[in-house]
């Protein structure tokens, strides 16, 4: 069993709640009433996901390579 890890982001939506996309997985999307929900819920997708490219028989992406920065700018 491998085990990877994905990157999260989570975005406060003003009618409430938390969106999350998975960023190296396009349209891997959900949503949670609070951040322990959408974490949960992040969870399950990125696994539906991964099984579904399983299934058909395509490669996996992985966050190995990728390097985060945050840049701050003035405004």
């Amino acid at each position: 069993m491998k085990i990877l890890s994905y990157r999260i982001l989570l975005k406060k939506e003003a009618e409430g709640g938390y969106t999350v996309i998975v960023p190296v997985l396009p349209g891997c999307v959900t949503h949670g009433d609070t951040i322990e929900e959408a974490i949960k819920m992040a969870k399950e997708a990125i696994q539906l996901y991964i099984e579904s490219l399983q299934e058909h028989g395509e490669e996996i992406p992985s966050e190995d390579e990728t390097i985060e920065y945050t840049i701050t700018v003035e405004i």
